[in-house]
């Protein structure tokens, strides 16, 4: 499933956060492919590569054990893995790091659909500070289920599934086009609360069946759902303290909506 589209909305400002979030993602997957070359479009790069994800890579054993890696023994001889930060920014480190083109493209088209009316909705800052702690919240997910992994944690999909999470609960009913590739290539569009919904409870019986497999699963479910219910939890608190009802109506006006017709009101 590739969403690739949302019903228009009547931004306020341009999304710098966003697309700052993707524009430096590309430029690190850039640094990735000098490092390793083509091999870096399906994250192969080499040793050069391997090493970039071990230093900057979330990795749960360091966090657990409280002792950051320092030699990996290679076939040419021991090399330096450490990373140059604490452990606890190497979750911030990974949220930029990508194993692959599509690993990344696909995460950026999540980002850049959803991300800017959540960015609209919060601010600028805020949505940075959501962005982040979200991205928190699905490494620390991951962490929790699989504390002595040794396998470098990298992606940005544990903060984005944060932003479906509060478009979830932002914009329920607002539609979404999406391209879905299973045997046959088609279209869909529905609305964004059965689209996600629908991916939500998809994460959760990948990651049921992941449990006790972690050794042989590339992909981190319970980052993905932790994120995703952080996101939940945070929009909705925010709903709260600005007073705005946790279930939208479904009348097509928005919370945008409110704000753009009264400012136009005033012209």
């Amino acid at each position: 499933m590739f969403p690739y589209s949302d019903a228009s909305v009547h931004h306020r400002t341009f999304p710098y956060v966003n697309a700052g979030l993707v524009g430096i993602s590309v430029l690190v997957f850039l640094y990735e492919m000098a490092l390793g070359g083509g091999g870096a479009l399906t994250g192969s790069g080499g040793l050069k590569l391997d090493l970039f994800f071990l230093k900057w890579g979330f990795i749960a054993q360091e966090l657990t054990s409280g002792q950051p890696y320092e030699i990996l023994n290679t076939s040419f001889g021991q090399a330096d893995i450490e990373s140059p930060v604490h452990t606890v920014f190497t979750i911030f480190s990974s949220m930029f790091i990508h194993g692959g083109f599509m690993h990344l493209a696909g995460n950026m088209m999540f980002l850049w659909v959803f991300g800017d009316n959540i960015e609209d909705r919060l601010g600028h800052v805020k949505y940075l500070v959501f962005y982040l702690v979200a991205g928190v919240a699905a490494t620390l997910s991951q962490w929790m289920i699989d504390s002595g992994s040794q396998v470098p944690l990298i992606g940005a999909s544990g903060a984005i599934s944060g932003v479906l999470g509060a478009y979830l609960i932002i914009y329920p009913n607002n539609k979404v086009k999406a391209l879905i590739i299973f045997y046959l290539i088609t279209v869909v569009e529905m609305r964004a609360m059965w689209l996600l919904g629908a991916w939500f409870v998809w994460q959760l019986l990948q990651g049921s069946m992941s449990l006790g497999l972690s050794g042989t699963v590339s992909v981190a479910f319970f980052a993905h759902i932790g994120g995703f219910v952080a996101g939940m939890v945070l929009a909705g608190a925010y709903e709260l303290v600005i007073k705005e009802p946790l279930i939208p109506g479904r009348s097509g006006v928005q919370p945008w909506d409110r704000w753009y017709q009264a400012g136009r009101g005033r012209d």
